[in-house]
């Protein structure tokens, strides 16, 4: 994203109680990167995001 490769991404977001996780977004500069949600459709399992990245 930094690099400004990236217009747009999804995410399949499921909830887990196990583990410790990741982050996702470590090391993205945002003073240079926004991001826009554009779509997101819920399910009782999982929701998927969509984003489009744009420069600030």
């Amino acid at each position: 994203m930094n690099a400004g490769l990236i217009d747009e991404f999804s995410i399949a977001l499921s909830p887990v109680l196990f583990g410790s996780g990741i982050r996702l977004f470590e090391g993205v500069d945002a003073s240079r990167v926004a991001l826009k949600q554009l779509r997101a459709e819920h399910s009782p399992r999982v929701t998927h995001l969509t984003y489009a990245v744009r420069e600030r």
